[in-house]
Parts: structure tokens; sequence; C-alpha cells
């Protein structure tokens, strides 16, 4: 796979530091589909990441994981540019430089989701959670071979499809992966409705993949069933 172009900046954002990490979480907001301006420091996307942030540090206090987040030179994935799976690679190598071979989990949400997913091809990546993620027709699931995905979209979603993430998972299940989505009852794209569920399965998730205690009986049941 070849390396992103150099940006000016830093693509990791390192929220909780760890002298020596046992592992990494990194988070991946959602953007649009074009957009070439940079996101603004307080966008709502990104706010929107926070309580799972919160969520993730919950589960996984203790442990001895970095947690950090992706930062996007563009607002858009802007078509065959693929700026925000650029930007992802770019940070898991950034990580991979100042942490070494530290297994990681992404979590992104909508164009978040899609760069991860396609991110999970890296080294470091052992797994992702995908949260309504953007699944267009034909994307590549070959890079899941051996990793872990778990996809949640709420059924009620108008912005990016929860049939989608489905029809995904069953595919990359059939690549090599231990894949499964789950349908989150009344939720929306925003993940507000319902957002304790969304945070704590996350969370528990996120933990699980990571091997730190065990996966949120809904999500092995999914993952058993796949």
């Amino acid at each position: 796979m070849p390396a992103p172009d150099d940006g000016p900046r830093p693509a990791l954002v390192v929220h909780r530091g760890v002298a020596s990490p046992r592992a990494a979480v990194l988070f991946l907001h959602g953007g649009r589909s074009e957009g070439t301006e940079a996101p603004l420091p307080w966008n709502l996307p990104g706010v929107r990441m926070r309580p799972f942030v919160r969520a993730v540090e919950r589960s996984c206090r203790g442990r001895g994981v970095l947690m950090g987040s992706v930062r996007y030179r563009c607002r858009g994935w802007n078509g065959e540019r693929e700026d925000a799976f650029r930007d992802a690679w770019r940070a898991l190598d950034e990580l991979a430089s100042s942490a070494g071979d530290v297994p990681t989990v992404l979590v992104g949400h909508s164009m978040g989701g899609r760069a991860a997913l396609r991110a999970a091809g890296h080294p470091l990546v052992r797994g992702v959670v995908g949260l309504a993620p953007w699944c267009p027709e034909g994307e590549p699931v070959a890079q899941l071979n051996g990793r872990r995905l778990v996809m949640l979209h709420g059924d009620r979603d108008r912005t990016t499809d929860p049939g989608a993430s489905l029809a995904y998972a069953a595919r990359a299940a059939e690549a090599g992966a231990e894949a499964c989505a789950l349908l989150m009852p009344g939720g929306d794209h925003a993940m507000l409705r319902g957002a304790g569920a969304w945070h704590r399965l996350t969370g528990e998730t996120v933990s699980g993949l990571l091997r730190f205690g065990p996966l949120p009986a809904e999500v092995a049941d999914c993952l058993t069933s796949s």
C-alpha cells in the first residue's frame, strides 16, 4: 500500500499519552463526501465523538492505553483523493514511529468509519468499531482479513445506509474478518437517540477487541452468529 503524502502537521493527535503504551485507540470523526477546506478546530463531528472517547477511557482505565484521534487535512473524502483514509494511514504510521508495534483499535463515525475500515490493513490495527459508517457499494474488504470488525448502525439513519453496513460486514466475514453489524433500535445518524447504549457498547467493545475483558453479550452473540 503506498504511503500517503506528507502533510504540514502531524495526523496523529494524542489526547492521553502513556509512557510505554500496551495498546492504542484512535478516533475518526465524520465529515463530508466533498470538501477540500480544513475542518474547523471546534467542528460538530469532532465534538460528537467526545462521549465515545470518555466511554472508551472508562472501559480501558488502568490498562496503559494511548488515546488519540486522526487530524484531517480536509473536511471531505473527495473521491479518488480519499483524503480521510490517507490521513488515517499517516496517523497510524506516526503512532508506530512513536509507540512501536502497539495493538490498535480504530473507532470511526460516518466518513471516519469509512476511513477506519480502509485503514484496517495497517499492521498496527487489530480491530475496528464502525459507528454508522459510510459504506458505498463496492468498498474493498480484503484489508480486513484477520481483523475483528463491529459495526453499530441506527435503524432510523437517513444519512448513511444501515443495510449497507449489514452487507459490508457479511462481505468482510467472507474475506476472512471476524465481523458483524448490530442495528441500534430507533438510532439516528447523530447517535443521540439512545446515546447511552451507543457509548456503553462502544467502550465495552473496544476493551473486548483489545482483549482486556469480554465483549458485550450482544456483540459476542452477533459475532458468533455471523
